[in-house]
């Protein structure tokens, strides 16, 4: 296991001896090739804090990873992870916090694993009434929702739709659109999984498999769509936009080229977004997790919480993925470390 080495607020990186685990790939492929490993303990920089970690988040994104096909950026851990919760081991003095804290982050990788160095502008208190699942199960989805609806410019008032309501981040943006004061229109697989969404508060829950594109123009037309689905929604996208609307694409799960009928984008003054998180600046990406502190932190446990549907010890990654890829998820898998 993880030597523990802390003197005030320093974290002693030097002994090249000491180790940690993790879940890293073998090789690009499926769940198989994620196994648990012996690997060097993290180095952190002037601005870093190190975290021990108790619970990390599971997302589509590693699940691309572990298949090559996105890799981590530079500087980031070679394995998996875009979140995770536990406790402050040490922390650059620049900052407020102090080993002990009990905290939640938004990584850019590496959050597999029994400790992880981060930014500390990138770290955040863990909300009371939240435990460490629940906290790491809501950094990545709050942090995507917040910053695309902020892109989209999503006001009060206006219908919000939304593709996949029953995944991390649709069940996150359900409840912090309402929050919000937005109506929501979210789309699910099969009635069950949109009665949920429906429980959850969204005013019209559809199953996306029995036409929904004529329900939602029924209901007026949707100002803002949040698509993870990518090109085998757009046209359908487009025709479900009101005047005025914003399509933001997060996710190419069926798709990434599409056709786009720029007579309907023109009549209808629509945009088009496409927005990453993991890639984005660092300045960009503590900015928002600036704002999600400001706005989605207060909401929980009360108004906004994450839906956790299992969780899996570190040493079952492999395991997790494969429920991942089932499509029986609502809601979010975690890993636990420890």
């Amino acid at each position: 296991m993880f030597d523990e080495r802390i003197e005030g607020s320093r974290y002693d990186a030097t002994d090249r001896s000491i180790c940690m685990k993790a879940c890293t790939m073998s090789e690009p492929g499926g769940p198989e090739v994620l196994s648990l490993v012996e690997v060097d303990i993290p180095t952190p920089g002037p601005h870093d804090a190190v975290m021990g970690i108790t619970a990390a988040g599971i997302n589509r994104a590693d699940a691309l990873q572990r298949q090559g096909r996105y890799p981590a950026p530079p500087g980031a851990p070679a394995w998996p992870g875009l979140e995770a919760a536990g406790t402050v081991l040490a922390a650059p003095a620049s900052s407020l916090l102090t080993p002990g804290d009990r905290v939640c982050a938004l990584l850019p990788g590496g959050g597999y694993a029994e400790r992880a160095v981060v930014d500390a502008s990138l770290v955040l208190p863990t909300p009371p009434g939240l435990d460490d699942v629940e906290a790491a199960a809501l950094v990545e989805a709050a942090c995507t929702v917040v910053s695309n609806l902020d892109a989209a410019d999503a006001r009060a008032g206006e219908t919000l739709l939304i593709h996949g309501g029953s995944g991390g981040v649709g069940t996150a943006a359900i409840q912090i659109a309402k929050a919000r004061g937005m109506r929501v229109i979210a789309t699910a697989g099969g009635p069950e999984r949109a009665a949920r969404c429906a429980a959850l508060g969204a005013d019209v829950a559809l199953d996306h498999r029995t036409g929904w594109v004529e329900t939602v123009r029924a209901e007026g037309g949707a100002d803002v769509i949040l698509d993870v689905v990518g090109a085998a929604y757009l046209e359908a996208n487009l025709r479900a936009l009101r005047t005025g609307g914003r399509l933001i694409v997060i996710g190419m799960q069926k798709g990434a080229r599409g056709e786009i009928d720029l007579g309907t984008l023109l009549m209808k003054r629509a945009t088009v977004l496409g927005t990453t998180l993991r890639a984005r600046p660092l300045a960009e990406r503590a900015a928002i997790v600036a704002r999600v502190r400001e706005e989605v932190w207060p909401l929980a446990p009360d108004a906004v919480r994450p839906i956790v549907h299992a969780t899996f010890p570190l040493e079952r990654a492999a395991d997790a993925h494969r429920m991942l890829e089932s499509g029986e998820v609502f809601g979010k898998l975690v890993l636990t470390v420890g």
